[in-house]
């Protein structure tokens, strides 16, 4: 089994939260560079899960989002990344994921909670970049060790994410 160097923990935290800043942000190119040109980002949250493919899809998934009203003033928080199948130029992670919407006057809303099951993969010129990014709720299948849980229960789309046919 090969073990991450901590240089590799460390470029991997940064594209985490490279992606993270450039979402919140609204900057589509930072968000593409992120990630493989053959990349795919699933969105497991509603009712019938988004699927956002290459470099096309990233921007896709980008300008959806930096449209939707009340997107702006949202932060993405992701922590306690877990590493695993691990190789020289390849590794899965999951991390917890939150989301803060910060408009107006405290206290802030949280608008999700959830976990990212991302795959990143090394590039020849060693760079770390994600290969595979799902999004999924603090739900499902994730809880089946507690009673009366593991049962995915989707979230109805809100009217202002519902995605337009130009979207991908």
């Amino acid at each position: 089994m090969h073990k991450l160097s901590v240089e590799d923990r460390f470029e991997l935290q940064d594209l985490i939260a490279a992606y993270a800043w450039a979402l919140d942000t609204g900057d589509t190119e930072g968000m593409v560079r992120c990630f493989t040109e053959d990349a795919v980002v699933t969105e497991e949250v509603f009712e019938d899960p988004d699927i956002w493919a290459g470099h096309a899809g990233i921007r896709a998934f980008a300008d959806h989002y930096f449209g939707a009203p009340g997107f702006a003033g949202r932060q993405h928080h992701v922590t306690q990344t877990q590493y695993t199948n691990i190789s020289a130029d390849r590794v899965c992670m999951r991390s917890f994921a939150f989301v803060t919407e910060c408009e107006g006057e405290p206290p802030y809303l949280l608008r999700f909670t959830g976990w990212y099951d991302d795959e990143a993969v090394k590039t020849a010129a060693g760079q770390w970049l994600f290969v595979r990014r799902t999004i999924r709720l603090w739900d499902g299948a994730i809880l089946e060790n507690f009673p009366g849980r593991g049962d995915w229960v989707p979230r109805t789309r809100p009217a202002s994410l519902v995605r337009r046919k130009s979207d991908g």
